[in-house]
């Protein structure tokens, strides 16, 4: 099993982690919080973290379901904290208090018998768009047949920063197979040969795919930190209303403590 896939197995996209109090701590504090696949093995970890700096006072309930369903879920008062991995809209409900916490960056990752070295922007665009559909048209192709598109469903935010940061502003295909998690996406190109699709940084970074470069430029957390990877998106939690309480100090904690942004800088980029 990979590290991807021990970190994630308990937040599958319709399941929920407990992060929890020690046995016997009484009135702790519950925090729920559902949204973006991308960021929820990094709030993973700071939940479990926190819970151990703060023994018996706080407990976390940890679900998935996609960006724009955190956004929803904190917005209806269904979690206490929704996940979100894109900037706020005009179109959000009123209300909304969006913390940022961190940044990512997002590849198109390959099967690894098929490592593609670099797609510059008007091979992605040829691809993405359908134009291309076989890989012996693709240069640096290492198999042959139909290009098998993975892409993400409406619940996702990914696929509007895809589009905007790698596609020129193309429109991704509707031959695209569409997952509802970055985890499945993984393991969909990681089984397929012939697939490529796009993941979050730590989702395309795990050995199982091949995370391809685009105009020359590695997809990697080095590049993404130094500013030359253009595919960086916002990590946000988001609360109906300022956050109180237990909620509150959670994201203080998440964005102005030492501890939190080393945890943050091993598989993302902290806020400066």
């Amino acid at each position: 099993m990979t590290r991807s896939h021990r970190l994630t197995a308990a937040v599958a996209t319709a399941g929920v982690l407990a992060v929890a109090a020690p046995a016997g701590a009484q009135a702790a504090s519950t925090i729920t919080i559902s949204g973006a696949t991308g960021s929820a093995p990094l709030v993973a970890l700071l939940a479990k973290k926190y819970v151990k700096l703060k023994p018996g006072k706080v407990k976390f309930k940890l679900a998935q379901g996609g960006g724009e369903v955190g956004v929803q879920d904190a917005a209806a008062g269904r979690v206490t904290i929704g996940n979100a991995a894109r900037d706020p809209r005009p179109s959000d409900p009123a209300g909304l208090v969006f913390y940022p916490i961190a940044k990512d960056f997002f590849c198109f990752d390959t099967n690894p018998a098929n490592p593609v070295p670099d797609l510059t922007l008007a091979q992605a665009q040829a691809i993405w768009t359908g134009q291309v559909r076989n890989w012996e048209d693709v240069p640096g192709s290492k198999v042959t047949g139909t290009i098998d598109l993975i892409g993400r469903t409406s619940a996702s935010s990914l696929p509007p920063l895809v589009q905007q940061l790698l596609l020129g502003n193309k429109t991704i295909s509707s031959l695209a197979a569409l997952k509802p998690s970055d985890g499945l996406v993984e393991q969909t190109v990681a089984s397929d040969k012939n697939a490529i699709g796009f993941n979050s940084g730590y989702y395309a970074s795990q050995k199982d795919v091949h995370a391809v470069s685009f105009n020359g430029v590695a997809c990697n957390l080095q590049n993404a930190k130094s500013g030359q990877y253009p595919g960086v998106r916002n990590y946000y939690e988001v609360t109906r209303g300022p956050a109180k309480g237990a909620a509150s100090a959670f994201i203080h904690w998440i964005q102005k403590s030492p501890v939190a942004r080393k945890i943050i800088a091993a598989i993302a980029i902290p806020l400066d």
